[in-house]
């Protein structure tokens, strides 16, 4: 199974930070915010991803392309530029597309353009690149298999900022992007879809929403799921939450880091 991770987005709101950065190379403990989310998908055995890459995209091209040095001990040769990576981690079997999907593409459209990428798989995965979560992921697409769902998200607990979403038995009921309760549930991200029926509902259109069009006519044709996570979640949309997702890395107390 491949795991699509939404990657253009600029992180206005984290000015002083991520201004020179694409956001979802916003560094966590020294690695970007990104490589924190991969490392879940890859505990639950998904190591296959296609990156929906948009602003500033060469920033995360680059450290891909240099991924092996930046992240291991290495020898090299200076006569012949040979090189010996030595500790190789878990995460060196990772397969990686990078897709450049436009700078100001919206959400659907980064999907819809990425859509070759996907032949051949049943089901997808899809998250955004700037929020973590000890979700398990392997529970979420056995939940989203049963349910028969076209697609399912992940229902965590927000803050007063985000936008509510209800259910009735695990199926989504409405969907209001633009609520400020706090009090429910959100879309926490860490979707999972089918890779056929998904089609009819997000088309080749780079204006066009993944939340404000896509998953409210799937609410509407009752075929959005809600696998609920009561555990850790947190989107990095402020200099706070930046400083607090760091502090959380530098005491030990990194509650999404479920790998060893």
């Amino acid at each position: 199974m491949k795991a699509v991770i939404l990657c253009g987005g600029k992180g206005t709101r984290i000015k002083g930070i991520s201004e020179s950065l694409p956001k979802p190379m916003v560094p966590i403990g020294g690695m970007p915010i990104l490589w924190h989310i991969m490392k879940n998908y890859s505990h639950h055995g998904i190591k296959e991803f296609i990156l929906c890459l948009g602003y500033k995209s060469w920033e995360i091209k680059e450290f891909f392309v240099n991924y092996k040095t930046i992240c291991h001990d290495f020898t090299i040769n200076l006569k012949n530029d040979h090189l010996d990576i030595h500790n190789t981690l878990e995460d060196s079997d990772w397969k990686v597309t990078l897709a450049d999907t436009g700078e100001n593409t919206m959400t659907g459209g980064r999907l819809s353009r990425v859509k070759k990428y996907l032949e051949g798989e049943e089901l997808f995965c899809l998250t955004y690149g700037d929020g973590l979560s000890d979700i398990n992921i392997r529970e979420s697409i056995e939940f989203h298999r049963k349910s028969g769902k076209i697609c399912t998200l992940t229902a965590v607990h927000p803050s007063s900022r985000f936008g509510e979403i209800t259910f009735k038995d695990s199926i989504v009921t409405n969907f209001n992007e633009k609520a400020n309760i706090g009090q429910g549930w959100i879309n926490g991200g860490f979707m999972v879809f089918d890779n056929k029926k998904l089609w009819d509902y997000l088309w080749s259109d780079d204006d066009l929403v993944l939340e404000r069009d896509t998953l409210p006519a799937l609410v509407k044709d009752n075929q959005l799921g809600a696998f609920q996570h009561e555990g850790f979640w947190l989107g990095m949309d402020t200099p706070r939450e930046y400083e607090s997702l760091n502090e959380m890395w530098v005491s030990g107390n990194a509650l999404w880091k479920i790998w060893t």
